[in-house]
């Protein structure tokens, strides 16, 4: 059974990740952050994968991952490929598990621009020895994350321009149509498989055009119809919370 007392607790527990919402000033706690592999065909062929049609695949990272706009983000540590991927995120406020795709964008909130950052040396050392994916993905503020702007101000996005710069130079550009897997059968396929929950979010997928990023790097992401996102990488120093 579960003890509601928190004075029971060993140490108290850490504040919920939040993500401030456009237009409000109410945040949106984070529960969850799963993410979807290779959903956009070019970049599947970038990293040497078959652009079919399959069923989607998912990785996550932890909720405390998430870097709020504007932030300096120290280059993580054991790494030398540290990767950009900017991606629409997906911000789910209905939960439900094995949710049609007729009905599924019932269970979004809303939507923002996420930068899924990948130690791109420990995943491709992972791949070859068929290791999981954590070390290369869900390592401290490595999900930097615009405002989210509720679909009651941007609506549901289907298509438009979504692209990456670095340093005011162009490294991707696509349009969400370009998605294998649209935003309703994305949130259909990854509830069969976990019961969504308020506050979960789904980092959507990158387009071609993926690559390194170095200390002093300025990164502005854009999706059509949303605020920008904008960070900065800086030199590895003391680790400290970047959750608002």
């Amino acid at each position: 059974m579960t003890d509601s007392n928190t004075d029971s607790l060993v140490f108290q527990p850490p504040a919920v990740p939040r993500i401030p919402v456009t237009g409000q000033t109410t945040k949106f706690p984070v529960r969850r952050i799963f993410c979807v592999g290779r959903n956009y065909a070019e970049h599947a062929k970038e990293m040497g994968a078959d652009p079919e049609r399959d069923p989607p695949f998912f990785f996550t990272k932890p909720a405390d991952a998430i870097v709020v706009n504007g932030a300096d983000i120290p280059y993580p540590s054991a790494t030398k490929n540290l990767h950009h991927e900017v991606e629409l995120v997906i911000a789910i406020a209905q939960g439900g598990s094995d949710i049609p795709t007729h009905s599924a964008l019932d269970h979004v909130y809303g939507y923002a621009v996420g930068n899924d950052l990948t130690r791109r040396d420990l995943q491709a050392e992972a791949k070859k020895s068929g290791r999981p994916w954590d070390t290369a993905k869900g390592f401290d503020q490595s999900a930097p994350i615009s405002s989210i702007s509720p679909v009651s101000l941007c609506g549901h996005i289907n298509m438009g321009k979504i692209y990456l710069e670095v340093n005011g130079e162009v490294r991707q550009l696509g349009d969400i149509s370009d998605m294998i897997w649209s935003v309703a059968e994305i949130i259909s396929a990854l509830s069969s498989l976990f019961a969504l929950q308020p506050g979960d979010l789904i980092f959507s997928g990158t387009p071609a055009g993926v690559g390194p990023l170095e200390p002093g790097d300025r990164v502005h992401a854009v999706v059509a119809g949303l605020p920008p996102l904008a960070h900065t990488i800086k030199t590895n120093a003391a680790m400290h919370s970047l959750v608002d």
